[in-house]
């Protein structure tokens, strides 16, 4: 068992939505349009020291819709695209089923974000998850983490629609990604 001491926090980042423009299924490596802010705010994290783990549902998958080779070359071109203005993600965990394959791993289940914790001795406590929709808070407050909505890709529709009907709210609003590090480097 690792120690407390040993652990550290971690920015966990939902893709679409909240690193890129929501398109639906990126079903074409040509789809992604990484948000023009994202490099800049995930270089303020790297620069913090804090890890950058994308964790996201790719249903498209068992679906049929792509193929899991797919989903690694939209996240190579993410990972050159964000390179190129400075900023690294330090790992990126998907989910490859859909809703009715009741794994662990799809969002709101906790399954990505207990296996980056244990593969980069993080503290779930310590740590943050920002999406756009309810399923990345859910997953991150089942998981101990606290939770940033951001107002880009579905976080506006979600938030106005159905914050009423939420169990638990997110402990931030931010308006993108930019807004949401400031609050996470502020805590």
């Amino acid at each position: 068992m690792l120690e407390a001491r040993a652990l550290r926090r971690a920015a966990f980042l939902d893709r679409d939505g909240t690193i890129c423009e929501e398109m639906g299924y990126v079903n074409h490596v040509d789809r992604l349009q990484i948000f023009p802010f994202a490099a800049a705010a995930i270089r303020r994290l790297n620069e913090a020291g804090v890890p950058v783990i994308v964790v996201t549902n790719q249903s498209g998958v068992a679906r049929n819709i792509f193929p899991e080779s797919l989903v690694h070359q939209v996240h190579q071109k993410m990972i050159s695209e964000l390179a190129a203005g400075g900023a690294r993600i330090d790992a990126i965990y998907f989910c490859p089923h859909k809703t009715e394959d009741a794994c662990e791993c799809r969002k709101p289940n906790p399954g990505l974000l207990e296996l980056a914790a244990r593969e980069h001795p993080l503290d779930l406590a310590a740590s943050w998850i920002v999406g756009d929709r309810y399923a990345d808070l859910e997953m991150g407050h089942v998981a101990g983490t606290r939770g940033i909505l951001v107002m880009t890709g579905y976080g506006r529709g979600e938030y106005e629609l159905h914050q009423k009907e939420w169990p638990r709210q997110p402990d931030v609003l931010a308006e993108n990604l930019t807004e949401a590090v400031s609050r996470i480097l502020h805590d």
